[in-house]
């Protein structure tokens, strides 16, 4: 088959299959899944050899970890670094040890048992990037330690990488010092390159006023980056994540950004699509207890170390568990190192296949996961759970300023509105959030705003003023509805996440 008549049969499939998911409440990535699992050689057979499909759309994550980079000021990563190290390490060592032990104690090797247990402790940094993403909960505290685990785990896939030559007895003089001299080389020169060499190209390519010079130009470095990483044997992921970080402070990020986003969404469209693909089902078919029962069982294994992580840095159940289900899949980086370890004579070619089986499987049922926690647990669970709302006490009734939501942008006008010595309550739906600012003596309950029940105790009647500093663009929406409807003689200031989002204001005449 020719590469233009693959290009029209995969976008031709994921134009079909992927809304019709979306339509019935599915995650996208789940779309694409299906979508190379029908193309693939189980059903239709239209596409041609998975793997190198694979090869070649694993770009799309390496373009994904850059852009998620740019997002990142090196301040921020920073901030990050408790959470990098501590919760990643955590996680990585207490799954990877306790599935190791779990192999040896079924009778398999030590070495096969290490390779097998810390390889499927991985998680898929598309996977689950993608659906934080889409769901708009990569701000969320389980999003950001999410993604702090995933940063570790792309850390953690070079030292594997790095011991299965040395236990196969072929690299002892392949991975010696010279090789790590090389490495922490490599990544002086993404820093130091970042400013001397790729800042100024940029700023002549800017100055030329040719766009598709700045696109041209982007793609040549992560392509590049990639290409050395690889080289190495290191995570092209992470090479691409270091340099978009670098690039973080400059002045070109936006245009970076908005040049790489279409080829990163298409590439890793591609990518879920090839993991479809390399499904097999065949195999599933025969052996369905031990492929079903082995991915269900990876990901309550890692569902409960995660919570347990969690609660002992002290989430709430709520945060806990969506930490445990976005990260109890497989990743795409145990594809890479069982392949290895296969190629290595280091694991057996079935149990390779049995295992990249289960990381398919657990990453096809990550959506699912979701699905039936928000829409089946979730509105039973929280509710039954949720510590009530507070009572507003008599004395603040008169306050002339009511705040929805006491995040960074609430607290900010709360701080401003003390230095003018106006008196306000604030609304908050975080019940921890609530607990730790009351302690600085702020005048804040712990409510839903958009409940109409908390909106009266407020005595939203009495106010002159309601700020809307809610985060969530449903739930902003949703209340300035209740405000407008039930208080319209109330002047509503609002702060807006995006254009669409200011628009739906507007209409209702907020400000």
């Amino acid at each position: 088959m020719t590469l233009l008549a693959q290009s029209a049969v995969f976008l031709g499939a994921a134009l079909f299959v992927v809304p019709l998911c979306h339509r019935l409440g599915l995650a996208t990535v789940l779309g694409y899944l299906i979508t190379g699992i029908i193309i693939g050689p189980n059903f239709l057979d239209l596409a041609g050899d998975a793997n190198t499909v694979l090869h070649f759309a694993e770009f799309g994550v390496v373009m994904l970890l850059f852009v998620i980079g740019l997002e990142l000021e090196p301040s921020r990563l920073w901030v990050l670094r408790r959470s990098i190290f501590m919760l990643g390490g955590l996680q990585v060592m207490v799954t990877g040890f306790g599935l190791t032990g779990i192999g040896v104690f079924l009778g398999f090797d030590l070495t096969i048992s290490a390779i097998a247990g810390f390889g499927l402790a991985m998680s898929s940094t598309a996977f689950v990037m993608q659906l934080l993403a889409e769901k708009k909960q990569l701000t969320a505290r389980h999003g950001r330690e999410s993604f702090a685990i995933l940063l570790f785990q792309d850390m953690a896939v070079i030292p594997m990488l790095a011991i299965l030559p040395i236990l196969s007895g072929t690299g002892s003089q392949e991975y010696n010092l010279t090789y790590f001299a090389k490495v922490i080389g490599v990544f002086a020169l993404l820093i130091i390159g970042s400013r001397v060499i790729i800042r100024p190209v940029f700023r002549l390519i800017a100055a030329s006023k040719a766009n598709e010079l700045l696109t041209a130009a982007a793609l040549f470095i992560i392509i590049g980056i990639a290409l050395v990483m690889d080289k190495l044997g290191l995570s092209m992921a992470l090479g691409a994540f270091v340099t978009g970080v670098l690039l973080a402070d400059s002045e070109y990020r936006h245009e970076l950004e908005a040049n790489i986003q279409p080829f990163k969404g298409l590439l890793l469209g591609l990518f879920f699509m090839a993991v479809g693909m390399s499904t097999d089902l065949n195999r599933l078919l025969h052996e369905p207890l031990l492929i079903v029962g082995g991915a269900i069982g990876l990901m309550s294994l890692k569902f409960i170390v995660l919570v347990l992580i969690g609660k002992w840095v002290g989430n709430s159940w709520h945060t806990s568990i969506r930490l445990g289900i976005s990260l109890a899949q497989g990743g795409e980086f145990a594809f890479v190192l069982f392949s290895s370890a296969t190629g290595l004579h280091l694991l057996p070619t079935e149990l390779s296949d049995r295992l990249i089986l289960i990381v398919t499987l657990s990453m096809a049922l990550t959506p699912l996961a979701f699905y039936i926690l928000e829409k089946v647990i979730e509105p039973r669970w929280v509710t039954k759970d949720k510590r009530a709302f507070d009572e507003v006490h008599a004395d603040d009734h008169e306050n002339p300023v009511v705040i929805a939501g006491f995040g960074r942008f609430g607290q900010i006008i709360a701080r401003v509105l003390r230095m003018h010595k106006i008196r306000f309550t604030a609304l908050e739906g975080d019940a921890r959030q609530v607990d730790f600012v009351r302690r600085f003596g702020n005048n804040i309950y712990y409510g839903n705003p958009s409940n109409i029940e908390m909106l009266r105790a407020a005595k939203l009647d009495k106010a002159k003023v309601f700020i809307l500093a809610i985060d969530d663009v449903n739930d902003s929406i949703r209340t300035a509805m209740q405000v407008r409807h039930y208080y319209p003689h109330l002047t509503i200031l609002a702060r807006a996440r995006d254009r669409r989002h200011a628009y739906q204001l507007m209409d209702m005449g907020v400000q």
